[in-house]
């Protein structure tokens, strides 16, 4: 698997500096759904690029396996307030992604779809240059718990953002709330703000 670039975090800063209001540090990787989890075999796994309700690319595992891979460092930080520091990823980043489908973003707003029938809205500009469609985690392949074999990775905002499962990136006209959205979270979500719910 080659590595094309590697990405650190914020640098040198340790404990509260990095830590957003209302949160705290965890040592280990708490395990959080919506749902069940679904097992998802490599062989059935799929990847599909939209616009609207139009598919414009698609990848199975190997497909995807063959574009630039990435390695990643970034703290994380989930709703219900626990932070975990210098977490270590490889994927594919959401630009290399674009890139292969020859597709200049169409819309600024997207829909992060998941096996599971989940979904969250992330805006373009916070997919580009600082997310990715993760498939390792500290070096070993992403296990099923923690959305293997694919997850979002979106460290900047709560980690809801970041879906477990993922099997596809949809384009959308408007800023359309996704599972977690239309039960009352934040539609942004960013953990500096403490945006955990809707009026944040």
């Amino acid at each position: 698997m080659a590595v094309t670039r590697g990405f650190k975090g914020r640098g040198s800063a340790e404990g509260p500096a990095r830590v957003p209001p209302g949160q705290h540090l965890v040592d280990d990787f708490p395990v959080l759904s919506a749902g069940p989890t679904p097992r998802v075999s490599l062989d059935d796994w799929s990847f599909t690029l939209k616009v609207g309700p139009r598919p414009v690319m698609k990848w199975s595992w190997a497909e995807f396996n063959t574009l630039p891979i990435t390695k990643m460092t970034r703290d994380i930080h989930c709703v219900t307030t626990w932070s975990k520091l210098d977490t270590a990823w490889e994927g594919v980043l959401v630009d290399d992604i674009f890139a292969a489908a020859n597709l200049p973003p169409p819309t600024p707003y997207i829909l992060a779809h998941s096996f599971d029938g989940y979904s969250t809205n992330v805006p373009v500009a916070d997919l580009s240059g600082k997310a990715m469609v993760a498939i390792r985690y500290e070096g070993k392949p992403l296990e099923r718990d923690h959305g293997g074999p694919a997850r979002l990775l979106v460290p900047h905002l709560y980690f809801w953002k970041s879906a477990k499962w993922i099997n596809g990136l949809q384009f959308t006209e408007r800023d359309e709330a996704g599972f977690w959205e239309l039960r009352g979270y934040h539609m942004y979500g960013d953990p500096w703000r403490e945006q955990r719910y809707s009026g944040d």
